[in-house]
């Protein structure tokens, strides 16, 4: 059953402003009667509630919530809502909808008589009536990681910032700073993606939304670059003003009775990654503390920022299945080596390595039985390489050692080393697996740059020649 009831205009046609303000009251009883469905039922007419109050969510604001595809409401707010709604005896029924901005017109048009998960504005406070806070979090900028830090948005004049059309920060963001210039997107990973490839300038975003969003997408050219004091998510239960007076009461008691250890147990379900603030958590939740708390959020989010991007700088140089250095690291790492190279001389050891017949692995017993291969033997190369030496995962089943100051003869007895670490000792699984390796020298060279390209073609060389020799073996070229 969906219902239409507009909040703040009398309804009806009976005739003057007396039969104005009853038909207004009228509308008001009907939406109560809609909404006792929804209450726990007297002892005597248990089960007397099918239906359930009806709510609005955003169907796309992972990892805050989303409609999965079985048309379940999920997510941080789905997990704090339904323990709220549990403690407050309310029963609710979720009203889908395709985007947020058909959630807020929905509510408005009375289809929905609450939004689960928002933040507080003077527009929506002439329609909505706003619970205490049922979660908090910092908004931070978002930009790439070439930009400078963010400590003043007043001073960037003409930046452009990218938001998702119906944020709640927009309207404050045209109004406090009117030199930047806003970018609306259709969704949360265009704002982002925006940024990442140099259209707009940054994003402004919630940092539980930021973190999970870059980690996701692989959007690893992005950084936190600053904190927008004061522009704290502060998200809350909306109810429609006509039935406030009764619901509201009700879920304040159920978002009090809520423990600062289950708001975190609930937003590390869903946070790709967990960010932990220390911060005593009673300071945040407890009524009148949560000022304080906020204020305490904030001063520690600033500090807090440094080791998130040190964090990300981390994500996005590591291999995610083995742990090793990404091909992308190793790039940049042999540039470093190319530049010593040209600078001071000496030589650098390559070791290309190739995991034999890796394909009947996953052909034979499954894609997840060879990630737990490769996991295993990069620990193996990893242990027997030792300091000094770069071990990276170059693709698929092929791996790099960079290996500076090594000789022909170290680098040999290295791969080698790596070698029998790999195949003398039968992995957990209890199979045997080997590997070949082609090992050839970067040296510097009296004029220019030491040809990378050619060092790489020679290892490559040298291990198909290992391959073709039987493999289980290195070769040099």
């Amino acid at each position: 059953m969906r219902l239409s009831v507009t909040g703040g205009h009398p309804g009806g046609q009976l005739g003057g402003q007396s039969g104005g303000q009853l038909g207004g009251w009228w509308a008001r009883l009907l939406v109560l009667a809609v909404l006792l469905a929804g209450l726990p039922a007297p002892a005597h007419a248990a089960g007397a509630s099918p239906d359930g109050i009806p709510y609005c969510v955003d169907p796309d604001w992972a990892p805050y919530e989303w409609i999965s595809g079985q048309g379940r409401h999920e997510g941080i707010a789905a997990d704090l809502l339904r323990l709220v709604a549990e403690r407050a005896g309310l029963t609710l029924r979720l009203t889908p909808t395709a985007d947020w901005n058909e959630s807020l017109q929905a509510a408005r048009e009375g289809h929905c008589m609450m939004l689960s998960f928002l933040n507080t504005t003077a527009q929506r406070r002439q329609w909505l009536t706003f619970t205490d806070p049922l979660y908090i979090d910092p908004n931070v900028v978002i930009t790439h990681q070439d930009h400078a830090a963010v400590t003043d948005l007043a001073a960037l004049d003409g930046q452009r910032v990218a938001l998702p059309k119906g944020t709640s920060i927009e309207e404050r963001l045209r109004r406090e700073y009117p030199k930047l210039v806003i970018v609306i997107t259709e969704t949360e990973a265009e704002a982002f993606g925006l940024v990442s490839t140099g259209k707009a300038d940054m994003a402004i975003r919630s940092m539980t939304v930021a973190v999970d969003t870059i980690r996701k997408k692989g959007w690893f050219n992005l950084k936190v670059a600053g904190q927008v004091p004061g522009y704290e998510n502060l998200l809350r239960i909306g109810v429609r003003n006509e039935v406030a007076e009764e619901l509201v009461p009700r879920l304040n008691s159920g978002i009090a009775s809520v423990t600062p250890e289950e708001r975190v147990a609930v937003a590390n379900r869903h946070v790709a990654i967990e960010v932990t603030t220390g911060i005593d958590p009673d300071l945040v939740w407890n009524g009148a503390g949560v000022l304080g708390g906020i204020l305490a959020a904030s001063l520690f989010w600033v500090l807090k920022l440094k080791s998130l991007n040190r964090r990300l700088h981390v994500l996005s140089h590591t291999d995610g299945l083995t742990g090793l250095e990404n091909r992308s690291s190793l790039n940049a790492y042999l540039a470093v080596v190319m530049a010593r190279l040209t600078r001071q001389g000496g030589v650098v050891a390559l070791i290309l390595i190739d995991v034999d017949h890796f394909k009947q692995v996953n052909d034979s017993r499954g894609h997840q039985a060879g990630d737990r291969v490769l996991t295993e033997l990069s620990a193996r190369l990893k242990q027997a390489a030792g300091d000094g030496v770069t071990v990276g995962r170059w693709g698929g089943e092929e791996f790099l050692a960079i290996c500076p100051d090594l000789s022909e003869t170290d680098a040999k007895a290295l791969a080698e080393r790596m070698r029998k670490a790999v195949a003398e000792v039968p992995f957990a699984d209890g199979h045997h697996y080997t590997f070949s390796a082609g090992v050839s020298l970067l040296s510097a060279v009296p004029q220019g740059m030491p040809d990378l390209d050619a060092a790489l073609a020679r290892a490559d060389q040298a291990l198909y020649a290992a391959k073709s020799a039987g493999r289980n073996c290195m070769n040099y070229l």
